[in-house]
């Protein structure tokens, strides 16, 4: 029979992962809103969504809200769209990661996208022309959340891929 341990030693003995939010978002034509990292990024030169860490306290939806303005200039609405989710053992030597992925609807043609000093680029990609694409993550995690995006369905990615 295994020994009660009070509360707090317990919750020591728990796994931890840190969480990230990135919001996938397509333009009119089906092209998926990508940012490319600047020198002294850890990833520079590839490119990924807007995103980002969560702050201390911050639920994902607030942080994927957040970063969006922050990386992009462009607000997104106040009801969150959770279109998938991936889990990585290990980032970098951090350790377990948990991205959640919102749905950042459409982007319309004259929206003016700001970067901040983290990025020096964006584009939008065809899904076709990301194959080709230097990215800060896997191709798969991105097929999967278009899939998910276009269908109204959920993606549930591990390490990068479709389960």
């Amino acid at each position: 029979m295994a020994e009660w341990l009070p509360r707090a030693e317990w919750i020591r003995t728990q796994p931890q992962a840190l969480i990230a939010s990135c919001v996938f978002m397509l333009d009119e034509r089906d092209r998926v809103l990508m940012l490319r990292y600047g020198a002294g990024q850890p990833a520079a030169g590839t490119w990924w969504l807007p995103g980002g860490m969560l702050d201390h306290g911050e639920d994902p939806w607030t942080a994927a809200r957040r970063e969006m303005l922050e990386e992009t200039g462009i607000a997104l609405g106040p009801v969150p769209a959770l279109l998938g989710i991936d889990h990585q053992a290990d980032v970098l030597g951090t350790g377990p990661v948990l991205d959640c992925f919102f749905d950042g609807g459409i982007l319309s043609d004259d929206a003016t996208v700001r970067l901040s000093d983290e990025h020096d680029d964006h584009a939008l990609f065809s899904m076709a022309e990301l194959a080709a694409t230097p990215l800060a993550a896997h191709l798969p995690s991105l097929t999967a959340l278009y899939s998910a995006a276009r269908s109204g369905t959920f993606a549930y990615l591990r390490e990068g891929k479709p389960v």
